[in-house]
């Protein structure tokens, strides 16, 4: 293998934002960094099932139900 093509692997503590922490290996920063996360597995609907919002752009929402209204969706 190519030396000096790939970036340094060492381990580094993640925060999550509850305040946890664990430790894993990354390419991020530097030997035992810490990375604070903003968004993480126990706070994004997408992994908790949260509230999601249909937009309605230019009323797109609309011509689909009055088009298809008839046929039970």
């Amino acid at each position: 293998m190519k030396q000096g093509t790939h970036p340094e692997y060492h381990f580094i503590t993640v925060k999550m934002t509850d305040g946890s922490t664990y430790q894993t290996r990354s390419t991020w920063g530097k030997e035992g960094d810490t990375l604070s996360l903003d968004i993480d597995p126990t706070v994004h609907p997408a992994w908790t099932g949260g509230s999601a919002k249909l937009l309605d752009t230019g009323g797109r929402v609309s011509k689909f139900k009055n088009k298809y209204a008839g046929l039970g969706f």
